[in-house]
């Protein structure tokens, strides 16, 4: 009988050990923590739990120490994020564990809020010094990383020292003025016959709106400042970029004619027999089909220009299709044989409703327009 007992207690001493073991043999030692933490809320009596968790604590919080020693001995800026992150995981187990009734009086977990704070304003003074650094290499692409990296410090620290102040110093010295010109039209436009009727138009469409929608000389999305050529001029701006529109193909053909015919049946009742049966009759017609259209295409190039250098920016070109076609019809034979759509083409106008010229620019345009303004703000943009 006391064979029998020694070997149950030893099974059971074998099965805690094993318990216990398992949970320190865990590769995730974080998430092991929490599993812990959250068992001995439910059952704080569990002895496994109650075992392990002193252990695992001590596991995890010499795994983030050595974390944060090797990161500490980074040059990369960067590294600040990752120590961070790293006291911010012990520093949330501190809390967890603070929170928990049987887990502290297990455990004495160390609270890092301190060296948090020490690690912000310590991040925040060195990307403040690196902002300081760029914004005296009077560069606008050194202003732009001069504002980032006082951006950086503020978010550690917020507004540590005067950073929200070289944020907008850094912004402003950095602001372009940029002039867009008005089209220039190197196409067949004016060679196809169709006159220059709607390059007013297009003219307007891409400069005067451009500069509109950029935000003009109020632009505060961006910074940068636009112009037209003549806004340029009248307030005796001196442009830092310009951008120039160029159409090197706006090809909008005389319309294609092309003529067919369709052959057509159809079976009708023109009568009954002696028994009331209905008598059928095939009619012929033949409609006669003329048919116009055209493929039309524009070809846009972009290129942005710094004046000082010569420098170019942005070079883009841009393509767009625009197709149409209309019908109209004669026939020949019994009208009875035409279909709905037949007499749609019939009675359509005698003049095909050819679109205007300037709303197949306008359609050319539109498709082409975002793509030219989108190209400019992201040249702009930080």
């Amino acid at each position: 009988m006391k064979k029998i007992i020694y070997t149950i207690i030893s099974i059971f001493l074998l099965a805690s050990c094993s318990s216990t073991k398992d949970y320190l043999l865990r590769p995730d030692e974080d998430k092991t923590l929490y599993d812990i933490v959250k068992k001995l809320n439910k059952h704080a009596d569990d002895e496994q739990a109650n075992k392990a968790l002193a252990e695992v604590y001590r596991q995890v919080q010499q795994r983030h120490l050595k974390n944060i020693a090797d990161y500490s001995s980074y040059q990369d800026i960067k590294r600040w994020d990752k120590i961070n992150n790293e006291y911010n995981i012990l520093q949330t187990m501190y809390g967890m564990i603070r929170n928990s009734e049987p887990a502290s009086r297990l455990v004495s977990p160390v609270n890092y809020q301190t060296e948090i704070t020490a690690i912000k304003n310590a991040a925040a003074e060195d990307y403040y010094q690196l902002g300081l650094d760029y914004f005296d290499k009077q560069t606008r692409d050194n202003a732009r990383n001069a504002y980032m990296a006082f951006k950086k410090s503020d978010s550690w620290v917020k507004n540590y020292k005067d950073s929200r102040a070289r944020m907008e110093e850094a912004f402003n010295s950095s602001i372009v003025n940029v002039v867009i010109n008005p089209i220039q039209d190197n196409s067949f436009f004016f060679n196809t016959g169709w006159g220059n009727m709607g390059y007013n138009y297009s003219n307007e469409y891409f400069q005067q709106n451009l500069v509109r929608d950029l935000g003009g000389t109020y632009s505060t999305r961006y910074p940068a400042r636009f112009y037209t050529e003549w806004e340029a001029r009248r307030e005796n701006v001196q442009p830092d970029w310009v951008v120039d529109l160029t159409l090197r193909n706006m090809d909008i053909p005389r319309p294609a004619i092309s003529n067919y015919s369709r052959n057509l049946s159809k079976q009708i009742q023109t009568g009954s027999d002696t028994t009331g049966k209905p008598v059928y009759t095939t009619v012929y017609a033949t409609l006669n089909i003329q048919r116009k259209s055209f493929y039309a295409r524009a070809q846009m190039d972009l290129n942005i220009t710094e004046l000082a250098t010569r420098r170019s920016i942005a070079y883009n070109s841009y393509t767009d299709t625009y197709s149409w076609q209309d019908e109209l019809a004669t026939y020949s034979g019994d009208k009875r044989a035409l279909s709905s759509n037949d007499w749609a083409l019939i009675n359509n106008s005698s003049n095909f409703n050819s679109p205007r010229r300037e709303d197949i620019l306008n359609s050319l345009y539109r498709n082409i327009y975002p793509q030219v303004k989108n190209r400019i703000s992201d040249e702009v943009d930080w």
